[in-house]
């Protein structure tokens, strides 16, 4: 039995053991690599030894292992072999990942990409997205919910390869692996340990300052996460959208597909991929990447609203029941805006949830959760305006959907 999975869509597997299967054509500055890394509900790893990779081929718990890529007739296949029955209690997910390594052009320069699950007589196809510049890929998780073995389809891109994708998962790289060489050994040390700031009420701030020289981090990444409510409802699907207020006044908005930006070109913003599901094992995220160099390369202070916003064709739901939450992080610091929804803020018909806000003025960051939310029934979008030095920030500017031209309202538009 033969089954196609689009981005976000899931779907029970037949038995607890298969294999994950990559393929694509061979290419002579490529360099691509399959890695798994096991996650707990927070969305990391435990330690490193939960990262099955060419220098690491098998989990302890026998529930991951990875196999070395063979190239015939110019094509290159990569595997991975899961047992989803030997997870470890604390383990909520594999995540199944690949990186290009090779010369410029990230996954663009990959050609007839294709990843497929088998599990039994099940074969699930896994339709991939469209990648440009991005050279590392989120492809699948495997989970386990409610008793039932399960894979969800989401190549997610991103910008800083295997190094991001570990800092994502909880695993920052003291030296990058040397994923040219494909011999077992013993794995890089690694260092999970991260300065983590927890901000919960409207108002409260925390500063980071942007570090200098060519071993500063390359990205400022922003995530949004989200749950399903439980609610036995399709209803769980978030969009992450940052408004931009540029150092001349005028506001950009970044929000996938459509709007994704640039992460090398203005406005310096790069919005990582849509997520259109999620549950209580496998969150939804969402994530954007800012340059760290936005300020200088837009001539002054740049702010960023960042919010989620619920489609009304979505169906009924309450957004605070999905548990939004935004994360910023920036080489070993972390801030979580994790905002406190009281019991008013449990209404289906407000749509948009302002997580926080993130000022960038030269080499210092500024970051504040929110709480402000759109007025019951409105498709208005967040807005941010300077006073002086002090940032306004309301939900009333133009309606902007996915696919759809922005609808502008009054004097206030988007650049």
């Amino acid at each position: 039995m033969t089954q196609s999975l689009k981005p976000g869509e899931n779907t029970g597997l037949s038995v607890a053991n298969g294999q994950v299967l990559v393929t694509h054509a061979a290419g002579a500055n490529l360099d691509v690599n399959l890695t798994a890394f096991l996650v707990t509900d927070s969305g990391t790893v435990r330690d490193d030894s939960d990262m099955v990779f060419f220098n690491a081929p098998e989990h302890i718990s026998g529930s991951a292992a990875f196999s070395p890529p063979i190239n015939q007739a110019g094509v290159v296949s990569h595997s991975i072999s899961f047992d989803l029955s030997r997870i470890p209690e604390t383990i909520s997910k594999i995540a199944i990942t690949l990186t290009q390594d090779g010369s410029g052009g990230g996954f663009a320069q990959v050609k007839d990409l294709r990843a497929k699950v088998v599990t039994g007589d099940q074969v699930l196809e896994l339709t991939p997205g469209s990648f440009e510049g991005e050279t590392g890929i989120t492809v699948l998780e495997l989970y386990v919910r409610n008793g039932q073995w399960k894979a969800r389809a989401v190549w997610q891109g991103f910008a800083s390869g295997l190094a991001g994708l570990c800092n994502m998962y909880g695993i920052e790289v003291d030296e990058e692996p040397a994923v040219t060489a494909p011999e077992p050994a013993q794995p890089k040390p690694v260092n999970i340990t991260k300065s983590v700031v927890t901000l919960e009420k409207a108002g409260a701030v925390h500063k980071v300052s942007l570090e200098k020289g060519a071993a500063a981090p390359k990205t400022i990444k922003v995530s949004a996460t989200w749950v399903d409510n439980g609610d036995g409802q399709d209803n769980d699907d978030l969009d992450l959208r940052i408004g931009i207020l540029r150092p001349d006044g005028r506001m950009s908005i970044i929000q996938a597909p459509d709007k994704r930006g640039a992460l090398g070109a203005d406005p310096y913003v790069f919005h990582t991929g849509d997520v259109v599901s999620a549950s209580a094992s496998a969150p939804g995220i969402e994530t954007v990447e800012i340059n760290p160099a936005i300020s200088h390369l837009m001539g002054g202070r740049v702010a960023l609203v960042c919010s989620v916003y619920s489609a009304v064709d979505n169906g009924a739901v309450s957004v605070a029941s999905l548990k939004p939450k935004m994360r910023m992080e920036y080489g070993d610091q972390v801030v979580e805006c994790a905002f406190e929804f009281k019991s008013g803020f449990f209404s289906s018909l407000v749509y948009t949830y302002v997580l926080g806000t993130i000022e960038i003025d030269g080499d210092a960051i500024t970051i504040s959760p929110s709480g402000v939310t759109s007025k019951a029934s409105s498709e208005a979008t967040p807005w941010l305006t300077r006073k002086g030095d002090k940032l306004e920030l309301t939900v009333d500017g133009p309606q902007v959907f996915k696919g759809r031209p922005i609808e502008r309202s009054g004097k206030k538009q988007y650049v």
